[in-house]
């Protein structure tokens, strides 16, 4: 099984809630999940985030891959950089 650490969205409409969790990548955003590792309120000013290092980096070491690793941000930047003039190397993940 394929696993990412990813946002998983609670709270209701306007008032997003996200908890990190790792979920299968064939899942839906808020479907299944195997572990809740965090949180992060981003109403909150600054935005609040908590995470269980130790469980993040047992889940990392068993495989699981941070779901915007290879992600359309990471490739928005590698192109930004190639327009720069910078490489354009996507980073490493």
């Amino acid at each position: 099984m394929a696993t990412r650490i990813r946002l998983r969205r609670v709270g209701r409409k306007g008032q997003s809630y996200f908890r990190i969790v790792i979920a299968d990548q064939r899942a839906a955003r808020d479907g299944r999940f195997v572990a809740t590792i965090g949180h992060y309120n981003p109403r909150t000013d600054p935005a609040k985030v908590e995470v269980n290092a130790e469980q993040a980096l047992a889940w990392l070491a068993k495989g699981a891959r941070e779901y915007w690793a290879n992600g359309p941000r990471s490739r928005a930047a590698a192109q930004a950089a190639r327009a720069e003039g910078g490489g354009g190397d996507p980073p490493p993940g």
